[in-house]
């Protein structure tokens, strides 16, 4: 280091020069240091980075709009590509999923691809009746009504002539049942769930429940004749017409007696004891409820719950059939059938259904026109007994 001192000086003041040599080590000192900072820099970016990909993977989240598949969504790339990446934050601002207008109406919607269903009540007569799938409309079933004579001789005595055996015709009366609905075509391409299958699930839940309406009170016009439509009487087996439900009365006007579980009894035993093999109540839900208060003469209940998962709860030994579109407890109704339905009721089903997808008649529009052709009628009138609500 060169020291002057400067000349007419008269503060005594020292100048310093720095020699040029030393001056480019500082420079390049200071370039070094500025380089170690920017790799720190960027060091400290990729752990951070790093961190961050590790975070990513352990998180388990589900992609807007897209279910469980893992691929992003339009509305997700477009959030990333913009934002996050290129930092276009101008076309979010002001935007608010709580206002429709403001951006609600851009919000992805998820749809369960499983729909929930409201409870139909079904009529489940077809589970314990007697079901037979024909190839033709003219379903017709002999049954053989007895009539049969026979007598005693002795090893010589003459052998007359004994009655022979009577037949009678059963012809269950057939209807059609059908649906129809339709759905557009952008429908069926864009729904959030398979709309067909929707639509074919639903046409198979009206179907059983109008069937199993009609087994039970349907008129025999163009659709089955119901067990409870045909004709009652109060005789026994050996006196009643074939055909004829027989009924017992319950001996108040508008409920049972002081003493419904004879009544019970007394329906029970009027069925004859090869039919009790296999026999069933039949009420609903309503009438249930009445007949689970029973009590016999010791207090005990005549129901009998069912304590094995499966098996079904029993009324003096016999199990109860909840079908919901037998009568409530009234006057002159009959709100409880006993009976070996498998024997006493026949349904004769032409084919299974059968669902036609129609796109050309009414465009936009596919239609799905549905038909299932069945018949349904009392088989023998002796298997099945009822229980009339009358003095």
């Amino acid at each position: 280091m060169e020291i002057n001192t400067t000349e007419g000086a008269t503060s005594g003041a020292i100048e310093t020069k720095a020699d040029a040599f030393e001056a480019s080590f500082d420079i390049v000192t200071r370039q070094e240091e500025t380089a170690a900072a920017i790799a720190a820099l960027r060091g400290d970016l990729t752990e951070v980075k790093g961190r961050l990909d590790k975070v990513n993977r352990a998180a388990v989240r589900p992609v807007i709009g897209s279910g469980d598949t893992g691929e992003a969504s339009p509305e997700l790339k477009g959030f990333v590509d913009g934002y996050l990446r290129l930092g276009r934050e101008t076309e979010l601002k002001s935007l608010s999923i709580g206002s429709p207008a403001d951006g609600g109406f851009a919000l992805p919607r998820p749809i369960d691809t499983e729909i929930a269903r409201r409870l139909v009540k079904f009529s489940p007569v077809r589970s314990v009746a007697n079901v037979v799938q024909t190839s033709s409309s003219g379903f017709r079933r002999l049954i053989s009504i007895g009539g049969t004579a026979s007598g005693w001789a002795s090893e010589t005595g003459a052998r007359t002539e004994t009655a022979s055996p009577k037949l009678a015709e059963i012809v269950p009366p057939q209807g059609e049942l059908y649906a129809n609905p339709s759905a557009t075509q952008q429908m069926l391409d864009d729904g959030a769930f398979d709309v067909g299958n929707w639509l074919a699930s639903e046409i198979a839940t009206e179907f059983a429940r109008a069937e199993g309406a009609a087994f039970i009170n349907g008129t025999g016009t163009n659709q089955p004749r119901g067990f409870l439509t045909g004709p009652t009487a109060a005789q026994n087996d050996s006196t009643r017409p074939f055909g004829t439900l027989q009924f017992i009365t319950s001996g108040n006007s508008t409920a049972f007696d002081a003493a419904p579980e004879a009544k019970l009894i007394d329906l029970v035993f009027s069925l004859r004891a090869g039919l009790r093999q296999g026999a069933v109540w039949m009420m609903n839900s309503a009438t249930l409820a009445a007949v689970r208060k029973f009590k016999a003469a010791d207090g005990s209940f005549l129901w009998q719950a069912g304590i094995v998962d499966g098996q079904p709860s029993r009324l003096l030994g016999y199990p109860v059939i909840e079908a919901e579109d037998m009568p409530d407890i009234g006057a002159g109704a009959f709100p409880i059938a006993f009976g070996n339905f498998k024997a006493g009721y026949l349904i004769a089903e032409r084919t299974a259904t059968t669902i036609l997808r129609d796109p050309y008649t009414n465009k936009p529009y596919v239609q799905f026109y549905a038909t299932r052709r069945v018949g349904g009628q009392v088989l023998d009138s002796d298997a099945i007994k009822l229980m009339k609500i009358s003095t």
